[in-house]
């Protein structure tokens, strides 16, 4: 994840894609990476016209910022051709994309990022607002529960603990069921194990009482004053979900605005601890 890599910002030439080229700018002087403007397009006599446009963009963006940016256009749809962008380009680290958030008519938005995010096989940050004018990740919030897929969840969880020097808040699901309980502390055992052998600081907090474990998850970010929440977006999600609404769809657009990086299960690109 150091020099030769990309971070990907979907463009669609509003303010808040500019806000993920903001975020996407500060993650790549720490990184070392490189950033493409992706723009999709719904008919291929359109990409001409936006691959100029994009392009002055893009040579703005490297003036202002001084780091290298490139521009993309592709014919397709974003819920799926930025997944099959990123399949197909292994240079790519990390996607940054704006979002509107939960508000008025914008309720649909969180299930449109999710649409988008679980095509991907690189991991997204999802962003509301601009970013602040510290550089770091200084507190994490990572919610643990009784589900399985973690290991790539704990993988960004090292490695922004490393590279930004970042605490890891674990938040433990509290349960009553006793199956799910100790799915849950085994999940977590293995989390501390598993973190503790790259010398990341953490704590483990359980979350309030709540049917809604991803509204307490969010009410203690809040009151950490988290800088990123890390979460794993749910395995073969379906129609259902995006209709009734996965928990990740709330966390994504939450009103806490708190930028938020779902990595999807067996999809996204595993990368080596061996530097560490």
């Amino acid at each position: 994840m150091e020099a030769g890599k990309r971070i990907i910002v979907p463009w669609d030439f509003t303010d808040k894609a500019e806000n993920a080229l903001s975020h996407a700018v500060k993650m790549s002087k720490v990184l070392d990476n490189t950033i493409t403007l992706l723009h999709i397009v719904k008919k291929e006599k359109d990409i001409e016209e936006g691959l100029d446009r994009l392009k002055e963009k893009a040579a703005q963006a490297q003036e202002k910022y001084g780091i290298p940016i490139d521009a993309i256009v592709k014919e397709g749809t974003i819920f799926t051709t930025i997944g099959e962008y990123t399949k197909e380009n292994e240079d790519i680290n990390l996607v940054i994309m704006g979002t509107h958030g939960m508000k008025g008519m914008q309720k649909l938005t969180g299930s449109w990022a999710l649409k988008v995010i679980v095509s991907s096989y690189a991991p997204f940050i999802v962003v509301q607002d601009p970013p602040t004018e510290k550089v770091s990740y200084d507190k994490i919030v990572f919610p643990v529960n009784f589900k399985s897929e973690n290991r790539e969840k704990l993988i960004w969880a090292i490695y922004f603990g490393k590279i930004f020097k970042a605490k890891i808040h674990f938040v433990k699901q509290d349960v009553s069921d006793r199956s799910l309980e100790k799915k849950v502390n085994q999940n977590l055992t293995f989390a501390r194990k598993y973190i503790s052998k790259y010398n990341v600081e953490y704590e483990i907090a359980t979350a309030e009482k709540s049917s809604n474990f991803a509204q307490a998850t969010l009410n203690y970010a809040k009151e950490i004053e988290a800088d990123l929440m890390l979460i794993m977006t749910t395995k073969n999600i379906g129609t259902l979900d995006y209709v009734m609404g996965a928990s990740e769809q709330f966390i994504i657009a939450n009103t806490a605005r708190i930028p938020v990086m779902c990595v999807n299960p067996r999809k996204a690109q595993n990368f080596s601890l061996a530097t560490f």
